[in-house]
This record gives C-alpha cells, structure tokens and sequence, in this order.
C-alpha cells in the first residue's frame, strides 16, 4: 500500500537548509498548542523534527483528528489561498522543531525559488491523493479495514526505501477520533490484531507485515466481525 503523503525530494534540494534560512524557528514542548480553530491564519508552517496532531472542533463539542504530520510535512497553508482563520486547531504531539513563514515570505520563496516551489506543488499534489484515498476508504471500508490502512500509513509501510516500520505511540482513543469510530471498537480490532499477528503492543504499536498482505489480498479475516459503518 503506498504511502503517497510523504514527498521525495531531488539531493539537489533541502527544504529545511531553506526554510531555516531567515524564516521563524522555534521548539514546542510535547501537548503544546501551535494554534488554535479560530486564530487569525497568517502563517504557514513546516515539520522539521516530532509530530504534530490536527483536530476540528464541531460546533456541538466534538473533536475529530484529522491528521497526524511528520517531518517533512506542511500545515497552515490554507491562508495563502486566502483563509483568514484557521480551521483547525495544531499541537504538537511530542517536542518538535518547527518553522514558520509569513504569508508574503512564503509567497515570495514560491515566486523566487523553482526548487521550493516544485517541492511544495508535489507535496500539495501528494497530500490531495491521500485525501481521496482517505475518502473513498471511510465510504467504503468497515471500521476495522479502515485500521488496519491506517496503522499501515503510521507505520510508513509503502514508504520510499527500506527503513524498517515506524512504532506508532498513539492511543487507541486518538485511532478511533481519527477512523470515526469508538475506542471499544478500536480495542477489540487491537485484541484481533494481536492474536492474529498482525501487531505487537506494549506501549508501542509494532505492525508487522502480515496486516500490509492481509489488506493486500482483502483477507476475510478483515471485516468478518462486523458490516460496513
């Protein structure tokens, strides 16, 4: 299953040596909030190191994660199409080194830098694609399918390379927010899972390749618990 978020970028180009070069660098301690829903939107912002957790907040209370950002990865951009607040509130998730660029500075860097600007385009291009599969899976995928895709995209599996899977150290309520559904339910397909040896869990979410072959081959072991929701 590829994991199409994440941007290859050519040797040539290093969009951290760039952004770090006269833009807003600055550290967030683990829980920290970087915005909120409803601040003015005059900033876009760019992963260097941690993660960072996106939420909506409903107007009736409730608050659904809608992306979990790495290094490497843009958030906020949406002012430089004109939105004047932000939509969604940003915290990062573990301490994480981020930088910052005002509007016109990063509308000038894609006016004046090819190499930034084709950067970005891919990313946007990329993060678009992942929407649409994102889409299509909460249409049509149970909630367990929908985990099982999910735990694989945490875990980088699909990724560029032959880097080994990545611990994923979110908690099973943060998986429900973020497949829309509830933690009990998340729970039992965790239980599942182990028992299957699909994954490992003492603290740390360890996915094995066996759950990437069972979504690959539509294993009825998938979704046998349950109609699509």
């Amino acid at each position: 299953m590829p994991n199409r978020a994440r941007v290859q970028v050519e040797d040539t180009f290093a969009p951290q040596t760039f952004l770090g070069a006269g833009k807003t660098v600055e550290r967030y301690a683990r829980n920290q909030t970087i915005y909120c829903q409803g601040d003015v939107a005059n900033e876009v912002f760019f992963v260097q190191k941690g993660k960072v957790k996106v939420t909506v907040l409903s107007e009736h209370g409730k608050e659904a994660v809608v992306g979990i950002l790495e290094a490497g990865q843009f958030f906020g951009e949406a002012c430089i199409e004109g939105a004047e607040t932000r939509n969604a509130t940003s915290q990062a998730m573990e301490d994480c080194v981020i930088t910052s660029m005002t509007k016109p500075a990063m509308l000038a860097a894609l006016d004046a830098e090819p190499g930034f600007s084709a950067f970005f385009i891919g990313y946007l291009l990329s993060r678009n694609s992942r929407m649409e599969d994102d889409l299509i899976d909460h249409l049509f995928n149970c909630s367990e399918k929908r985990l099982a895709r999910l735990l694989l995209r945490l875990a980088n599996f699909g990724g560029e390379g032959s880097m080994p899977p990545n611990p994923i150290t979110l908690s099973q309520e943060t998986l429900a927010e973020m497949i829309g559904t509830t933690r009990s339910r998340v729970s039992f397909f965790m239980n599942k899972f182990r028992k299957q040896g699909y994954v490992d869990y003492n603290g740390k979410i360890e996915v094995h390749r066996s759950l990437l072959e069972a979504v690959l081959r539509e294993s009825p072991q998938l979704g046998d618990d349950e109609e699509r929701d």
